[in-house]
């Protein structure tokens, strides 16, 4: 099974974009978007852990 690590940035306007390809170049993959309690985008990523092994 795999094991996930998981984290939450903040989008800033104008700049969605850009700042999920950094993320994406880090090999984060996009699970959601929400919006925040203070009204801006959070977006909500996973990707495998480091420590995980595929035979696990």
């Amino acid at each position: 099974m795999t094991a996930w690590e998981y984290t939450v940035t903040p989008l800033l306007l104008h700049q969605e974009a850009r700042i999920l390809d950094n993320w994406g170049a880090d090999g984060w993959e996009l699970v959601t978007v929400q919006q925040g309690p203070q009204g801006g985008l959070i977006a909500f990523l996973k990707r495998p852990a480091a420590s995980a092994s595929p035979n696990q």
